[in-house]
């Protein structure tokens, strides 16, 4: 006996196989053998659309909403960082440590 290689189906082809399974036409061993897949497969990819159906109605402006940034804040710390950098890139060339230009 041969193994089978491990397959990786496309979101589209369980989609199509969830879909054809909630509609109920055929049963899961009829399903199974037209789409060349495992039964229990087919359960679980129509338990999972399912369970996101409700997201692709509507989505919940919270869970979308990014947290509020305060730019006030980050422009004062920009402008400090900008500010101790031209201090110490002075007296590191005053020192003789650094050159003045890199």
């Amino acid at each position: 006996m041969t193994k089978r290689a491990r397959r990786n189906h496309t979101p589209t082809f369980k989609a199509k196989v969830a879909l054809a399974a909630i509609r109920g036409e055929k049963t899961l061993a009829e399903l199974a053998q037209q789409f060349d897949v495992h039964p229990n497969q087919i359960t679980q990819w129509r338990g999972q659309l399912l369970e996101g159906a409700a997201g692709v109605f509507g989505r919940d402006k919270a869970d979308t909403a990014m947290p509020a940034v305060d730019l006030k804040a980050l422009h004062a710390k920009i402008g400090e960082l900008a500010l101790e950098n031209d201090f110490l890139s002075g007296a590191l060339g005053k020192a003789g440590l650094l050159s003045a230009k890199r």
